[in-house]
């Protein structure tokens, strides 16, 4: 396991194996077993870790019920629980440096991207949920009927909340789950990706740091046929949250529904399309695009991996894309000069290799990448790769390839875009350019999508709703809009005749 001396973040890996957190106590798993996390850079053993399965599901579940009918962490004040989810904001920050140099070794993201992007937005996202602790009102109404009625309504807390986070961006997705769900007064069993679990420990120790009651949060790695269902089916869970893909998120609604009709929410797949009109900015739109799907090397849920672009300016488009996506450099993450990273695993670089290979058969124009780079002799590296004159009915065009893959497809005029753009199974985001601002609001009103971007790409915030149409999930996380997911609305009726 060679990990560099000099990093913040050795001591926090050479304590092995990492441990599953559970009623506020750093434990083994039930079974005994771990499993190894790789630096994807490398193909290393990261770290080993305790690997959780059903009966160590049953505990944390067990642990967080005591705590929510304890009402430890709901019933207190909420002024002092927004001062612990501020402390966690603040801590996060205090040790960015760590949880970005943990992201890059665990996921393989540029180290620029962890410590300017995803963990500031972390350490955002509880200090925004932090100031809705004290403001999770109610209102009353007035009833119509014959008599004299006060009737209110009351924001509760669900009770015990089971999450599921994916690889692409752990941190991030781990506070987009916590700290709404610690605001609104439930306990919580989290279940970070096998493959990236690190940063999610990490904030669990911050959390106890805070001095978070124990049992409000547990943390249980584990793989999701093992841990992932025995959450999803859990007769004792509440609610279910998950973010990952499509396919997956069917069977956690399965799950859910046959066991206690839980309530779910899910942020699943995408294909996205990034929409280039001849009048847009180009150079803008150009850099645009290579940041719509090459950020995260293309693993993200809201990548524009489908690429439109109007006739006109189709092929200078692509020429100037092709030109930037050669002067892209790829490398390890670690390495602050790295613009992209290697995906995620070997399953996952097979994965789009596959794709890759598929698009080419079928017909699709190779214009960039398409290989494994060379020069580089381990991990899981992907050239950035750009394929022209795709039909909509070719499988690059409508399947989530999630890794750096964009699939062109040019378009005459706006009824030709929109009808092409909206034929999908999915509805995450979109994304246009244009100088016409007419055209820019038109557009965005046709488009089925959750969040459409304007002469931009991937700008997300704490306070920005998040979540699709379609099969890109149910509800919308971020935002006022996530207190939804995590709260019950009691109706209360008083006769003071």
């Amino acid at each position: 396991m060679a990990i560099a001396e000099d990093l913040e973040i050795a001591a926090f890996l050479k304590g092995q194996p990492k441990k599953l957190f559970i009623g506020g106590r750093w434990v083994e798993a039930a079974s005994g077993k771990t499993f190894e996390t790789l630096n994807p850079a490398t193909g290393e053993v990261l770290a080993k870790v305790a690997e959780g399965g059903a009966d160590d599901i049953d505990r944390a579940v067990a642990a967080a019920r005591a705590s929510f009918d304890r009402g430890t962490w709901r019933d207190l004040p909420p002024s002092e629980r927004a001062k612990v989810l501020w402390q966690v904001g603040d801590m996060i920050e205090e040790r960015a440096t760590e949880f970005a140099q943990l992201e890059t070794l665990d996921n393989g993201m540029p180290i620029n991207d962890a410590l300017l992007f995803h963990a500031p937005l972390a350490a955002a996202t509880f200090r925004y949920y932090a100031g809705w602790v004290t403001k999770l009102d109610g209102a009353t109404q007035q009833i119509s009927l014959p008599g004299n009625y006060l009737s209110y309504t009351l924001r509760e807390p669900i009770g015990v909340v089971g999450q599921i986070i994916p690889w692409n961006f752990p941190l991030l997705m781990a506070a987009w789950k916590i700290a709404p769900a610690l605001a609104c007064g439930n306990s919580v069993v989290l279940k970070p990706s096998e493959e990236t679990p690190l940063s999610a420990l990490l904030l669990a120790e911050l959390l106890q740091e805070a001095e978070l009651p124990a049992g409000v949060l547990n943390v249980v790695p584990g793989r999701g046929e093992t841990a992932g269902a025995r959450l999803a089916a859990h007769p004792d869970v509440d609610k279910i949250a998950f973010t990952g893909s499509t396919e997956v998120g069917k069977l956690i609604a399965k799950a859910s529904a046959e066991s206690n009709l839980k309530r779910v929410s899910l942020e699943l797949g995408g294909k996205s399309p990034n929409i280039v009109f001849a009048d847009a900015d180009l150079t803008k739109a150009v850099s645009g695009v290579f940041f719509g799907i090459f950020f995260n090397q293309g693993q993200v849920c809201s990548a524009g991996s489908r690429l439109f672009v109007q006739e006109k300016v189709y092929d200078q488009a692509l020429d100037q894309l092709v030109q930037t996506v050669k002067e892209a450099r790829i490398g390890p993450g670690i390495d602050p000069v790295t613009q992209m990273g290697p995906l995620v695993s070997k399953t996952q670089m097979e994965r789009v290799l596959g794709y890759i290979r598929t698009g080419s058969q079928e017909g699709a124009r190779l214009l960039a990448g398409g290989h494994r780079p060379g020069g580089l002799d381990s991990g899981y590296f992907v050239e950035p790769t750009v394929f022209a004159d795709v039909d909509g009915k070719m499988r690059i065009a409508r399947e989530e390839i999630f890794g750096p893959v964009v699939a062109a497809i040019p378009f005459s005029d706006e009824d030709d875009l929109v009808a092409k753009a909206n034929s999908t199974i999915y509805g995450l985001v979109a994304g246009v350019w244009t100088e016409n601002v007419s055209r820019a609001h038109r557009v965005a009103h046709a488009l089925k999508a959750g969040t459409v971007y304007v002469n931009c790409y991937h700008i997300v915030d704490a306070v920005t709703p998040w979540g699709g149409y379609k099969q890109s999930g149910w509800g919308r996380e971020l935002g006022p809009y996530a207190l939804d997911l995590y709260t019950e609305l009691k109706n209360v009726i008083v006769d003071i005749s």
